[in-house]
């Protein structure tokens, strides 16, 4: 869900209701357990993160986006290879390495010039699912094939086993207090790894932790026109999303607004440093859970790609 520039507390609560993110320091299993099937699947009270979550293949076809990022889904997808020259997949049992053709070809050339910026590699995490749509635990959004998130660990000289993708954990570069990045974790490399994928035109949106925009705003020197594209956002001390454009003539996809101008470094970076964001008041009263997003929340063709053989 899109959080506005200045988060009120009650965008705060509403962003606590539909879940936190799948952080990239969360274990995954060597050896995962299929779900159970569904008693009732084509029952309209049914969650669709149920349903795409149990779709372990993609939808046949030609690559196709339809709706948005946190209410959409693809046909088309593609894996992207668990190793290659410049990246590794982590968490496999999370079976989160699916995209369009769009995405995936973007990491892979990304990874390829991850080097110039002195960064060995990527250890990509969580893309999407096989064919999009909600996930069964964490990110609101990566439902169109069009985000990833990066890790902020580098790509180690070796190839990883399997336990060690499921088991390590990224690198947080957060201070413990929130304030700011941790002076021992975080590198010049790191600003130079994101203002590189800033850069790439198709990106839409990169989203860190306030404490790295600011990082990012102080590191950034003359050069600052990719500084509008990083956006502060709740959790991210981890790993840093990257958000693709909706890819040209794909007329069903819904491209997210620009973002404003200006480099995003004054007063609204400031606001998520203020005791309103960084200690709200609790609340007497719990946030209401809203509902699980069923299918009729999401656009109509997302049937046929849940369904497609």
């Amino acid at each position: 869900m899109p959080i506005p520039l200045r988060p009120t507390r009650l965008a705060l609560a509403a962003f606590l209701a539909v879940g936190m993110p799948a952080h990239a320091q969360d274990r995954g299993s060597v050896n995962p357990k299929p779900l159970p099937p569904l008693a009732n699947p084509d029952a309209p009270s049914t969650p669709a993160k149920e349903l795409f979550g149990r779709a372990t293949t993609p939808a046949p076809g030609p690559s196709e986006a339809y709706g948005g990022y946190a209410k959409g889904c693809f046909s088309g997808g593609e894996a992207l290879a668990v190793d290659g020259p410049n990246w590794q997949v982590m968490r496999l049992s999370r079976n989160r390495m699916w995209g369009t053709p769009h995405l995936v070809n973007f990491i892979e050339r990304l990874a390829g010039k991850a080097p110039r910026a002195g960064w060995p590699g990527l250890l990509v995490g969580d893309m999407s699912q096989p064919r999009g749509g909600p996930m069964l635990t964490g990110h609101a959004s990566h439902q169109l094939g069009l985000d990833a998130d990066i890790w902020l660990t580098p790509m180690p000289n070796r190839r990883l086993s399997r336990a060690e993708r499921e088991e390590m954990s990224a690198t947080n570069v957060v201070r413990a207090d929130r304030l700011d990045i941790d002076p021992d974790v975080w590198t010049p490399e790191h600003t130079k790894l994101i203002r590189m994928t800033a850069q790439e035109r198709e990106v839409a949106r990169i989203f860190v932790n306030p404490a790295i925009k600011k990082a990012l705003c102080r590191e950034a020197g003359g050069d600052r026109g990719w500084l509008n594209k990083v956006r502060p956002m709740y959790g991210h001390n981890y790993h840093y999303h990257i958000r693709l454009s909706c890819p040209g003539g794909e007329a069903a996809c819904d491209d997210q607004a620009a973002p404003p101008p200006g480099d995003g470094c004054g007063e609204e970076l400031a606001y998520w440093f203020s005791d309103a964001v960084l200690n709200p008041r609790k609340s007497t009263t719990p946030p209401k859970a809203r509902p699980p997003m069923t299918m009729a929340a999401l656009p109509a063709a997302c049937r046929t790609v849940l369904k497609a053989r």
